[in-house]
């Protein structure tokens, strides 16, 4: 069938509203959340069941149409962007956004692709049960793109990353049939774990429509501060000492640094500063206890009077209500709007061995201001799972214009100096378009033919988000 009759298949399958085509209507679809990739879909597709996007594959299958899955489009690195020639179809879950079951005695609830993040936190809470799994775009992510693309967030340290977090997965594969994998278990050793194909795999190797999560016992009692150090090595000192003594109560423990604070308070002065002096590095611990009453705030207190007379930090602010809580939270959480704020910058999301962070900021911030003078370095992330948000940003009175057109440069340099470091160009965000190609550089040959190995035997067609990740 031709592009017309596949379109009009499509709305016998969905409804005719279900089918957009106009491109006032798909532009929203179209442009991806940093406005760095704009496509042009040949029509977009709001299926509302599994059946229907089972419907909606088979058809793309049978006349070869390429299909973009996506979910909440809150990615980082255009994954769910279509390109530019007209004929790939996104297939967007958002009316998939059911609940299908909670089971508090088995601490797991059934969810499908399109639920908001933060719809399954409030969802959990109410069932008195944790999901967490928390990042900056829960207002507006889907738990269907936050599986493809593995997503970390601020608990990854007590909690794992999404893989961790997920027992079953339901998937339409690329030639529209449906695996359902659904299985709320914690031991099934019957062989291949399929789950984790599809876990991370962005799209490419099928959609998935729904999932198993795990639950967890809900905090009764939280506690939170900001610790002011000298050093990224004084934060790895603190998070051992953290550790040591506080065990997994630890639920995060973000590292930031002077500069992030800077434009968080230049840009939102509503935010309090932590302390009346300026400090070049700081920490934001959270313990969380199932236990309520003071005693994790206790403990935190006693933790950190403790590294402070020892040295390993300079001061240290707990807060003392849920406010003030939410105001340290504040100085992490602006800190990507404030750079937006402040200007355009070359965004890392790289991993390193925690133990090597320490050596890797200094080794990396010098070989940059050695290449780029001036340089601004915006440097923050969940430094408990060894996750860095290394941004970079032009010199105060330097050229923007100039300093991005540099990008590819200052990415040579940061991840020539990850890979140096035994780490990863990619924690969080995953590969999508934007990093493609740079994979090829820092995965061995064996690895690459394996993953494209799989992509083949999957997804033989190549219909599956081409041009994403291989």
């Amino acid at each position: 069938m031709n592009a017309t009759d596949l379109v009009a298949h499509f709305a016998k399958i969905v409804g005719d509203k279900h089918v957009l085509t106009d491109a006032g209507d798909t532009a929203a679809y179209a442009t991806d959340w940093r406005k760095r990739y704009l496509g042009t879909p040949l029509a977009v597709v709001r299926p509302g069941t599994t059946a229907e996007v089972a419907g909606v594959v088979k058809a793309c299958a049978e006349t070869r149409t390429a299909i973009v899955p996506q979910g909440g489009n809150t990615g980082l690195c255009g994954g769910a962007t279509p390109d530019a020639s007209g004929n790939q179809v996104i297939v967007s879950l958002g009316r998939m956004n059911r609940i299908r079951a909670i089971d508090p005695l088995n601490n797991t609830m059934t969810v499908e692709a399109g639920c908001v993040l933060a719809s399954l936190q409030h969802a959990a809470d109410e069932a008195d049960r944790l999901f967490p799994l928390s990042l900056a775009a829960e207002g507006s992510c889907a738990i269907g793109g936050n599986l493809s693309t593995n997503a970390g967030g601020v608990q990854v340290l007590r909690y794992g990353n999404t893989r961790e977090l997920v027992l079953g997965l339901e998937v339409v594969l690329p030639s529209g049939e449906v695996w359902n994998g659904l299985r709320g278990l914690r031991k099934d050793n019957t062989g291949y774990d399929l789950k984790h194909l599809f876990v991370g795999a962005e799209g490419t190797l099928g959609i998935i429509t729904a999932a198993v999560l795990k639950l967890f016992p809900k905090p009764r009692a939280q506690a939170t501060a900001v610790a002011a150090l000298a050093t990224p090595r004084d934060a790895l000192r603190l998070l051992e000492h953290v550790h040591a003594h506080c065990g997994d109560r630890l639920t995060g423990f973000e590292l930031i640094s002077a500069i992030c604070i800077e434009l968080v308070r230049k840009h939102f002065p509503r935010v309090p500063a932590p302390f009346a002096a300026n400090y070049p590095q700081y920490a934001l611990i959270e313990l969380s206890d199932t236990q309520g009453g003071t005693g994790v705030g206790e403990m935190l207190e006693a933790t950190l009077a403790e590294a402070i007379e020892s040295g390993v930090a300079l001061d240290a602010v707990v807060a003392a209500s849920g406010e003030q809580a939410k105001n340290l939270w504040g100085l992490r959480e602006y800190i990507s709007e404030a750079q937006a704020a402040e200007g355009q910058n070359i965004k890392h999301d790289i991993s390193i061995p925690i133990s090597r962070i320490g050596d890797f900021i200094d080794a990396t911030d010098a070989k940059l201001a050695r290449v780029f003078p001036g340089i601004r370095m915006v440097t923050f992330g969940h430094l408990g799972d060894g996750n860095l948000h290394y941004n970079v940003s032009h010199p105060e009175d330097g050229d923007e214009g100039a300093f991005i057109a540099r990008s590819e440069e200052v990415n040579r340099v940061v991840h020539d100096s990850v890979a140096a470091f035994g780490g990863s160009i990619s924690a969080e965000h995953g590969i999508g378009q934007y990093k493609r190609g740079e994979i090829l550089r820092y995965k061995s040959p064996v690895e690459i033919e394996l993953m494209r190995a799989v992509k083949r035997a999957v997804d033989p067609l190549g219909i599956m988000n081409p041009g994403k990740v291989l």
